[in-house]
């Protein structure tokens, strides 16, 4: 299945949860979701009864459409997840916090894993001073990721710059906001990420 490029309020509004997936909008109190709760469509306001199955793949999409990821890069992140020791989970999180696109955006130079991905495709990221346009690069503890010199003045990136007060950067990151350069400094524990996902219940819905 290809990457979802559809309308991501209706998303949002259909899993009832924001998946910071708006930026702006977001942080102004002004997406579909807090203006409509409900479902869409026309019988978006019912009560439905889900099935365990569809709990456990409605976490999965929720994590697939929050990190932008096909459904085979989610898969394949998933068997790495639970190649490595330790709790399966816990790995995936870790694995989708450390790709490059997500580090940009917890680093603060754009407001929504959308634009960073953009960002990095379109070569406006540095890597330890080296052009990396890989968005599932996975970021090492220690290296350093800055926004090339000639984009540091893209409007999008000085206003998700301007907003980082509002949404905060990781604790995980340490970040230069005037420079545009930060250091992934840590691996997240899974604790300090917060994110609208159960992760065990994507376990077990590969598990079978």
């Amino acid at each position: 299945m290809a990457r979802y490029r559809g309308p991501v309020e209706k998303l949002e509004r259909r899993f009832g949860v924001s998946l910071a997936m708006k930026g702006e909008r977001r942080l102004a109190g002004k997406s579909a979701l807090d203006k409509r709760p409900y479902a869409p469509g026309q019988h978006g306001q019912r009560r439905t009864k889900t099935s365990e199955y569809g709990i456990q793949l409605k976490e999965k999409q929720k994590a697939k459409f929050m990190y932008g990821l096909s459904e085979k890069q989610f898969r394949s992140l998933f068997k790495e997840a639970a190649r490595r020791d330790g709790n399966t989970g816990s790995n995936l999180i870790e694995l989708l916090e450390s790709r490059l696109d997500n580090v940009v955006y917890r680093m603060g130079f754009a407001t929504t894993r959308r634009f960073s991905r953009q960002l990095v495709t379109h070569g406006h990221i540095l890597v330890d001073g080296k052009k990396m346009s890989i968005p599932s690069y996975q970021v090492k503890v220690g290296q350093k990721v800055e926004v090339k010199e000639k984009s540091k003045t893209n409007p999008q990136v000085v206003r998700a710059l301007e907003l980082t007060n509002q949404t905060g950067i990781a604790p995980w990151v340490d970040v230069d906001v005037a420079k545009a350069f930060g250091i992934y400094t840590r691996i997240a524990e899974r604790e300090e990420v917060v994110i609208p996902v159960e992760e065990r219940l994507i376990v077990e819905l590969y598990s079978k």
